[in-house]
């Protein structure tokens, strides 16, 4: 994002800020923060975050608002940090039931889609990957095709790792893709 554009757009923000009452100005800030959050590089939403140091409270402050959360049975949760649309890494974020982070793991790499098993529900494929990239459905095939984008080979080389679910959104297959430029 170019600073011109940037500069525009928290002009615009302000503007619309100053015209809103207590409520809406709440709301209007919150959406302006997790828009930054979005977007900000992966070093500044991970920086000095400490496994069993840093609260629940403090990973929302810098990470945002997580794409989902989940509660365990033992009382910790995990929050899903996708890096997208297409990002190269989605952040799972662990926080036992004290409220202090356990972990962060980037989770799209060969490891863990080589745990992707025929089978497995799209449920258990989102908990293992989180939000996928793409979605493409097939109708007539009947197959819906989950798409994650990733650093396949070192830092530079893009590869697109794909799901392929069944009419009863069970795993049947996976491939691979090469990231089209140029389109």
């Amino acid at each position: 994002m170019s600073f011109k554009l940037l500069t525009v757009a928290l002009l615009a923000a302000c503007v619309s800020l100053a015209a809103c009452d207590d409520q809406q100005s709440e709301h209007a800030v919150q959406k302006l923060k997790d828009f930054f959050n979005a977007v900000k590089p992966d070093a500044l939403l991970l920086k000095d975050l400490t496994p069993g140091v840093t609260t629940e409270s403090q990973i929302r402050e810098q990470m945002g608002k997580p794409e989902t959360e989940r509660t365990f049975t033992d009382g910790s949760r995990r929050f899903e940090y996708p890096r997208g649309p297409e990002g190269l890494n989605t952040y799972m974020v662990d926080i036992d039931r004290d409220g202090k982070l356990q972990a962060i793991t980037q989770v799209l790499t060969a490891e863990n889609f080589g745990k992707i098993r025929i089978g497995m529900s799209d449920d258990e494929v989102r908990r293992l990957l989180g939000k996928p990239g793409q979605v493409a459905v097939f109708p007539l095939k009947p197959e819906t095709v989950w798409s994650w984008k990733w650093r396949e080979r070192g830092v530079t080389e893009e590869g697109i790792f794909n799901v392929h679910f069944d009419q009863y959104h069970k795993v049947y297959t996976t491939s691979r893709s090469d990231v089209v430029r140029g389109r």
